[in-house]
């Protein structure tokens, strides 16, 4: 099914050309993420400050139902930005995401306590995390097919790796902010109003992100449809109706967002609240463990982008399905036994700063995590891409990305919790990570295409 657009498909950017796609696309997804995930960074102070209550099992599901709600509302968001993207074009449609962003992410830090608005506080902070679901879900489909119509195809998972590893960027700021913070203002100051600083300072994110994204082109190909008039009528529509189209989304959904999001979320922040929970240990020196991690775990996303080039987009997402089902839990069983000589003999109120052998084991099995990570995730922006019409791309990358990323993984640290709080055993969380990812490997194995990788116009 070759189109006219397919010239602008294979064209060799210049070396300058894709510098300022990839820095302008992968700056914006990491202030992007960076604002969504603050929230989550700082749970247990969100929850001191906007929940109504002194129980803190009752605040820890308070908040994370709220964490919930903005990935409940990525959905609309990929209905409506995607619609956008495909009718009026990629480039500005990501501009108005990152702007509602901002907005939204420092709301949330100059909305005053419970204490002191009553229960209009929570209620506004759910607003904006709506705001932000909103955006978000507009953000990672337009950064992502943006990249991968600049990209020549030989180098497309290279090229959009960067963008997969700009998501676990976000989380990195989002840690670096919040540890320089607390350096700077000191533990009083930060645990009264300092905590509020880095929501704010997304105003900052939000200026440095739109100059550098009002500095791009629109992307080729849509640049190309608009002049032929081969733009969809109504994106979404056709999105469920166009030939093919229901077991693309079906297996993107089910075979692909559920299963890599799942998988990064229990690394990074179930790792994150492992460590600070029932491992105890100091929840500073957890979030520079963690933070590490996945700065270091950057790698992965880029070298499986780079490898899927090479042996294809299907095969890292399979072989990494596959060894998360077998190494999911002796990963966190290795933490559990690299910190039990230190919680047998400290009392269940002191907090622990794990040593040098333990801080080898902690290290190693969240390096694990992280690379089946990037296993499952490097190539998945390229793989999307191509999967697509680019008629409805937008649409159909975003919908089915968002609902699977948002409900799969955004309801995960609540459901853990719950699971937890029940089975009063911290490893029985990982079940509904296993589950998950074995019904995306089967999805898979069944959906995605093999073989080297092709643009759909020669699929």
């Amino acid at each position: 099914m070759a189109t006219a657009a397919s010239p602008a498909i294979h064209h060799e950017p210049s070396a300058a050309d894709i510098r300022l796609v990839i820095a302008a696309s992968s700056m914006g997804t990491i202030f992007e993420w960076y604002d969504f995930f603050i929230y989550g960074t700082l749970a247990s102070l969100i929850g001191a400050a906007f929940v109504p209550s002194d129980n803190e099992l009752a605040r820890q599901l308070t908040v994370w139902a709220g964490f919930a709600v903005g990935f409940g509302f990525r959905p609309l968001g990929a209905i409506l930005f995607g619609y956008l993207g495909d009718k009026l074009g990629r480039k500005y449609t990501f501009l108005v995401t990152v702007t509602l962003m901002g907005i939204a992410t420092a709301g949330v830090g100059l909305v005053p306590s419970v204490h002191t608005l009553g229960l209009a506080a929570p209620a506004i902070v759910i607003l904006l995390r709506i705001m932000q679901g909103l955006a978000l879900g507009g953000e990672y489909g337009g950064a992502a097919i943006f990249v991968s119509e600049h990209c020549p195809p030989n180098k497309r998972g290279f090229y959009t790796g960067f963008i997969q590893a700009s998501v676990v960027g976000g989380f990195v700021l989002s840690l670096i902010v919040v540890l320089a913070c607390k350096a700077l203002l000191g533990p009083a100051v930060w645990a009264d109003w300092g905590w509020r600083v880095p929501f704010v300072l997304s105003l900052a994110l939000l200026a440095i992100s739109l100059w550098m994204r009002l500095k791009l082109s629109e992307s080729p190909v849509f640049q190309a449809m608009r002049a032929e008039g081969r733009q969809a009528k109504n994106p979404f529509t056709e999105s469920f109706t166009y030939p093919g189209n229901p077991k693309r989304l079906f297996v993107a959904l089910f075979g692909v967002a559920a299963g890599l999001t799942v998988i990064w979320y229990t690394a990074m922040f179930r790792g994150l609240s492992f460590l600070t929970g029932p491992m105890r240990v100091d929840e500073t020196a957890a979030e520079i463990i963690v933070g590490i991690a996945a700065m270091v775990g950057m790698g992965f996303f880029v070298f499986f982008g780079s490898l899927s080039d090479k042996v294809g987009r299907k095969a890292p997402i399979v072989w990494g399905y596959a060894l998360t089902l077998v190494l999911l839990f002796p990963c966190f069983w290795a933490i559990g036994w690299a910190m039990e000589p230190s919680l047998a003999v400290s009392g269940p109120d002191v907090k622990i700063t794990p040593g040098g052998g333990q801080l080898i084991v902690i290290m190693a099995a969240l390096l694990a995590l992280s690379a089946l990570s990037g296993a499952t995730y490097g190539s998945v922006a390229a793989l999307l891409a191509e999967m697509f019409p680019p008629q409805i791309r937008y649409s159909s990358v975003s919908i089915p990305y968002h609902f699977g990323t948002g409900y799969f993984g955004g309801f995960l640290p609540l459901i853990a919790t719950w699971i937890v709080a029940k089975t009063h055993n911290p490893y029985s969380e990982l079940w509904y990570t296993w589950g998950v990812v074995l019904v995306a490997l089967v999805v898979a194995v069944w959906g995605l295409p093999g073989g080297p990788p092709k643009d759909f116009e020669d699929s």
